[in-house]
């Protein structure tokens, strides 16, 4: 078993066969899961705090926005941060970043403090992106390279799982426990019911924080398998000579996990808005909300499967061929109405599942030494999901169900990429070495 990563080890971890990666993997698999959830329960906190601190829409949307930043400004950072100290400590800083996020919540929600509240979502944030930029490209470098868009796919599943779970966690510990969560359709709360509403999120946070910091510990003391020098780090003088601008696969890469986010909280984030219109379900809210969990199912099921299909197939031809499919169900949603119109948007999800990891471990392919920084803004690009306002204005001026057209032509930049923008140019020596 070899030791804790470090950008130094002697050799590739694809080249031992007798490493065994299943622990490791799983222990990872809980990371995603926990990435997963914690996003997720923003979703319930949007209706909590606009009804605790009597928000205007543009201050909730904020929320959101501030979330997605925190990917763009902590990326780079973050690979920094791993040249530095390596994978592990990363990982661990990560955790550590994000349980002290989940207790300044509680912070914020004694006093109880809009502003604060935003500062912490942020802090957290940044250690979800820590996380991304360290476990994604290690799932990815770790084992076979064929198998890489396989192995990201399976433990990204379990990020599903978080995000299937986190609603239903929400829904009881903070929106159950609130007088804004419980009571029908919109109240103006009194002073004193403002702060007991904002104290129902200390309980969660906590909770979160404790398994954090449990999880934290967990990854300082496991002997999790070496990269090896097929991702080491070049000196200042050898770096010089490489470009991450000479890799197609990253350069096409970028946008294309810029333009999937765009997609995929646009349609998360619209669905209940969507199916609740009388000529298409015509559900109340709460209805819809419950049928927004076989969308985040789908997502499960579908990495899961996407998983075992990489295992024989081209995951490029793979992500093309679930690119048309999410095209063809975009077009039935604008299309049609009644049912149709809500089980194709809802199926959009199984489409969707595979997209975000098999981009990305497209994007990294062949990148060697320059893995970090290549991760690090692969992860930037998940700041795409702020611009989900670009179809809000869409469906202001030209209805709500003509805004999904948005997401059908991001679905085509994604068969572009599949088909030809993925294909790795200049891979650097020792990551062809690597893959031999």
């Amino acid at each position: 078993m070899a030791g804790p990563i470090s950008s130094g080890a002697a050799a590739p971890a694809s080249h031992n066969p007798g490493t065994r990666y299943g622990p490791a993997l799983a222990l990872l698999a809980s990371l995603f899961f926990m990435w997963g959830f914690i996003t997720v329960i923003n979703n319930t906190l949007l209706p909590h705090l606009r009804s605790v601190f009597d928000l205007s829409y543009t201050q909730t949307t904020l929320i959101e926005s501030v979330w997605f930043i925190a990917y763009f400004v902590a990326s780079i950072p973050s690979a920094k941060l791993i040249e530095r100290v390596g994978y592990q400590k990363s990982l661990v800083i990560g955790l550590l970043v994000m349980a002290a996020g989940a207790l300044g919540m509680t912070v914020a929600a004694s006093i109880p403090s809009y502003g604060v509240t935003l500062a912490m979502l942020f802090v957290i944030a940044s250690g979800i992106t820590l996380l991304q930029v360290a476990a994604n490209p290690y799932v990815a470098v770790v084992g076979k390279p064929e198998t890489a868009s396989s192995r990201l796919n399976l433990v990204q599943a379990m990020n599903s799982a978080g995000t299937m779970l986190a609603p239903l966690f929400g829904a009881y510990l903070i929106l159950g426990r609130s007088k804004g969560g419980t009571a029908q359709g919109d109240v103006v709360l009194t002073q004193a019911e403002r702060l007991a509403d904002a104290q129902s999120v200390i309980l969660p946070y906590v909770l979160v924080a404790i398994v954090l910091v449990l999880l934290a510990v967990v990854i300082a003391r496991f002997p999790l398998p070496a990269m090896g020098n097929a991702t080491q780090r070049h000196n200042k003088e050898e770096r010089k000579k490489h470009s991450l601008w000479n890799h197609r696969n990253l350069v096409f890469g970028i946008p294309a996990i810029f333009i999937y986010l765009i997609a995929e909280i646009g349609v998360a984030n619209l669905f209940v808005n969507f199916v609740s219109q009388p000529d298409i379900a015509n559900l109340t809210h709460e209805q819809a909300g419950r049928y927004l969990t076989f969308l985040w199912g789908g997502m499960m099921v579908g990495r899961f499967a996407g998983s075992a299909i990489m295992q024989k197939f081209d995951a490029g031809h793979v992500l093309a061929a679930f690119s048309i499919g999410a095209f063809v169900v975009m077009l039935v949603t604008v299309f049609t109405t009644g049912p149709v119109a809500m089980w194709s948007l809802i199926l959009v999800g199984l489409f969707h599942s595979i997209m975000f990891p098999t981009i990305f471990t497209l994007g990294i392919k062949g990148l060697g030494p320059l893995t970090e920084e290549g991760s690090g803004l692969l992860i930037m690009a998940i700041a795409g999901g702020a611009l989900v306002v670009v179809q809000g204005w869409l469906a202001d001026h030209y209805g709500l169900q003509t805004s999904f057209l948005l997401t059908a032509a991001c679905e085509l930049y994604i068969l572009f990429y599949a088909l030809w923008g993925s294909k790795p140019t200049h891979a650097l020596p020792d990551q062809q070495v690597a893959a031999e």
